[in-house]
């Protein structure tokens, strides 16, 4: 029996160690400390029968519904998240290299954080949670918030002292409380901690379901390729959930028996200001050290120690990809010419990865007559 249009998720698996628990109770971190990540029953012929279903869906992240966690579909929490273009790229590209540009500025909250919460939040109102809070230092604050405000649920945010003040204005327009103080979402993330009140924490990869609304990225585009997958996917890279999730929606199109061949592979980009993950897949390890005193203006970027490092080196070893990190000069040069050579305003964030674009394809890691995505995480206007 196929199932179709109720969730296929059957339990909650330790990225770490493998040890299950029951997704039906409010769960974090695993015994190891490690994300938890979703498990689906998977086979070939619910695929074809899903790939069917998919002709008559509306064109948002719950087309999936059968992948995603979320038991009452028919009581979500959903403001037209997800369902984004991809935009082909004509001048602003390496020669000879076909680039495709996934634009996440047109999510509700102006950013692809709206996938990630909400469904992280969708599934704290269902498990009970009572309040939500995350540190951030922009578009995640302003996505918790907006979710949190359509779920009827309290939200807090915490932001280092630096955030835009555009970030702040939003979060209290969705109704959120807002914490300022600090130099880094670490000394954020301990002043949310000293709060109490049982408010859940939605931060990255500390509970199981924003990497289930991140992987639809992953799921929108093996259906705009027609279920043939890019050679590269640029991803500027934070907390890496991006890059977790779509690492796990290919694996899962593959066991539907809808894709099949070499995955594509990643490029991580961060700061020069802070590259954990750079720094540590140049030096070939399995973790990456917590970067001291992180130095960009790029916020998204911002972020000095990801607890899901191991799975986002993981992704980068399978696919024999990349990393790359940036300076702040060349995030503003890339900004003004995809303005005036493409028509297009993108984020700092975006604007990483366009870059790291050009240093891979004069690296040779890119070669000619590839198909590479680069991922616009956010639209500019979020940061004032």
């Amino acid at each position: 029996m196929t199932e179709i249009g109720s969730t296929w998720a059957r339990r909650l698996v330790c990225s770490a160690t493998g040890v299950t628990a029951d997704i039906d109770h409010p769960t974090f971190l695993s015994p190891a400390s490690a994300p938890w990540l979703v498990e689906y029953e998977l086979d070939a012929a619910r695929g074809a029968a899903w790939k069917e279903a998919l002709a008559e869906r509306p064109w948002t992240l719950w087309r999936y519904r059968e992948l995603l966690p979320v038991v009452d579909f028919e009581s979500r929490v959903d403001l037209g998240e997800g369902g984004t273009p991809i935009i082909p790229l004509h001048r602003l590209r390496p020669e000879e290299i076909e680039v495709w540009l996934k634009e996440e500025g047109g999510n509700p909250t102006g950013s692809f954080k709206a996938r990630g919460l909400s469904l992280a939040v969708n599934r704290a109102r269902e498990l009970g949670g009572t309040g939500v809070q995350l540190p951030s230092a922009g578009n995640a604050a302003i996505a918790l918030a907006a979710y949190a405000a359509a779920a009827g649920l309290p939200a807090r945010v915490a932001i280092p002292d630096d955030t835009p003040a555009e970030v702040e204005r939003r979060c209290r327009l969705h109704g959120a409380e807002v914490f300022t103080g600090g130099k880094t979402l670490v000394e954020s993330a301990a002043r949310l901690a000293e709060l109490g009140g049982g408010y859940w924490n939605l931060s990255t990869l500390k509970e199981p379901y924003r990497v289930e609304g991140k992987k639809t990225m992953g799921l929108e585009l093996a259906e705009q390729f027609h279920w043939q997958l890019p050679d590269w996917i640029i991803y500027p890279t934070g907390g890496g959930t991006g890059i977790v999730g779509m690492h796990k929606a290919f694996a899962e199109l593959e066991a539907l028996g809808l894709v099949s061949g070499p995955r594509p592979r990643f490029a991580v980009v961060q700061m020069s200001g802070c590259a954990p993950i750079v720094k540590a897949f140049e030096a070939g390890a399995d973790k990456a050290e917590p970067w001291e005193n992180p130095k960009t203006n790029v916020w998204g970027l911002r972020v000095p120690q990801a607890i899901g490092d191991f799975l986002i080196l993981g992704a980068l070893k399978e696919t024999e990809g990349a990393a790359v990190s940036i300076s702040e000069q060349e995030v503003e040069e890339l900004q003004a010419r995809a303005g005036r050579e493409e028509g297009l305003l993108v984020g700092p964030e975006g604007a990483a990865a366009l870059a790291a674009l050009f240093w891979l394809a004069a690296d040779g890691k890119i070669e000619a007559g590839q198909r590479v995505v680069v991922f616009q995480t956010g639209h500019p206007a979020n940061y004032g």
